[in-house]
This record gives C-alpha cells, sequence and structure tokens, in this order.
C-alpha cells in the first residue's frame, strides 16, 4: 500500500533524497484531497528510484507499481476517512476478478505443508534466494494452531476455522461456498473487503497455486489440528 510518510520517511535515509524530503515533509501537512496530491506522489516516486535499487526479490519496479485498489484505499488512509459504499463495492467487484481458481479443481492441498506455510514469514527480501518458497506468514496476524503460542491479533482467530463453519466434509456441496469463499480470501482479500490489511497473496504473487491450496486445507480439513 502506497502511504504518502512511508515512502517520504523511507526515502529521508538517503541523503540524495533530502532536497524532495524537505519540499515533501511540508507538502504532506496539505489536505490529500488536495490537487497537489498527484506531486506529492511523483516526488514520493522518485525519491525511491532515487533512494534505492533492485536486489533479488526486492525490486523497485514493485514499490511503484500501485494499482488503483492500493491508491484509494491509501488516499483514504491518509485522509483518515473510510472509502464510501459505492467505491469499496466497485473495488471488491474489480478485485473479485481478478481470483484464479484452481486449475485442476481441487481446493483442498495437504494441510501439514499448509501449517509450514503458515509458519514461515521468509521472502520478497534482498537477503532471500529467489529460488526459494515464499512463506505466507499467517501467524503474523492471526491465531491457528492452539499448540502455537506466538501470533499476532491484528487479524481474527481461525482455530477451528471449518468446525465453526460446520464444514466436516470439505468435498460435499454444502461446504462449497465455505471452500470458495476460503480460497478467493487467500488469494486477493481485497474482493471481500475493499480496504483489507490483509496482503492479496495469490493475487499479487506472494504465494503460489500449490500453496494456496495446502493453507485451504489447513483452515478446513477435519483432521487439521485447527479444527481438532
Amino acid at each position: 500500500m502506497k502511504h504518502h510518510c512511508t515512502l517520504i520517511i523511507a526515502a529521508c535515509l538517503s541523503a540524495t533524497a533530502l532536497p524532495i524530503c524537505a519540499q515533501s515533509a511540508s507538502a504532506a501537512k496539505a489536505a490529500p484531497t488536495s490537487s497537489n496530491t498527484g506531486v506529492f506522489d511523483l516526488r514520493a516516486d522518485d525519491a525511491t528510484k532515487a533512494s534505492f535499487r533492485s536486489e533479488k526479490a526486492v525490486s523497485v519496479a514493485r514499490v511503484l507499481a500501485i494499482d488503483e485498489t492500493n491508491r484509494l484505499c491509501s488516499a483514504a488512509d491518509v485522509a483518515g476517512k473510510p472509502l464510501d459504499s459505492k467505491t469499496a463495492k466497485a473495488i471488491e467487484t474489480s478485485n473479485l476478478k481478478t481470483i484464479k481458481w484452481p486449475s485442476d479443481g481441487k481446493y483442498l492441498g495437504d494441510w501439514k505443508e499448509g501449517e509450514k506455510v503458515a509458519q514461515s514469514g521468509r521472502g520478497l527480501t534482498w537477503t532471500d534466494d529467489i529460488k526459494s518458497p515464499n512463506g505466507g506468514n499467517c501467524y503474523n496476524c492471526h491465531q491457528i494452531d492452539k499448540k502455537e503460542i506466538s501470533f499476532g491479533t491484528i487479524g481474527p482467530s481461525l482455530y477451528n476455522y471449518g468446525k465453526l463453519r460446520g464444514v466436516t466434509d470439505p468435498a460435499s456441496p454444502a461446504a462449497k461456498p465455505m471452500v470458495e469463499y476460503t480460497w478467493g480470501k487467500i488469494w486477493n482479500s481485497k474482493a471481500y473487503n475493499a480496504c483489507s490489511n490483509m496482503p492479496r497473496a495469490g493475487h499479487m504473487g506472494i504465494l503460489t497455486e500449490a500453496q494456496v491450496r495446502d493453507i485451504v486445507a489447513l483452515l478446513l480439513d477435519p483432521k487439521s489440528p485447527v479444527n481438532q
């Protein structure tokens, strides 16, 4: 998510960006709805380009590739006001269309592999091997397995996720809506909550289709410790 202050502060870490920072810090006091907002964005982009370089899994181009969803949500965040319902609905509708459903029709993989993905927070930093799989870092925001005592609370607890939703047989027709929702939420969270803090794991290429399948199994497989 593009946030004016975040980029300005990050850019200020470089001496070459100081002139830009001085101007941007002053300009940041203006209302985000100002006609100068576009100018501020360009200054932030210029500061990022001048101050950072692409290294292994980290790409400056990726940082600057802000889509309309992030632009609107960031603007709302800066303004301190929630999106209006019409804009939020439009964002959700747009993101829903981007969800890639399982190519083989199979939504559940191996919950044991899903736990490994959920536990791992590695990936997408300049110190990571680009050939190594990324982690989901799920425990950073959610409680998932009762045995794990270290977890974040930004997101809701997912313990007993499938059990609480009555999914005793993920292959049954009755479970299909919840199975599809779980896949879609992991693939692109903004399809269901316009400005969700949850990463768009599949959509942004953080996780592979196989990894998403394994996390769905972790949450919905009756044999998973999540549902015990």
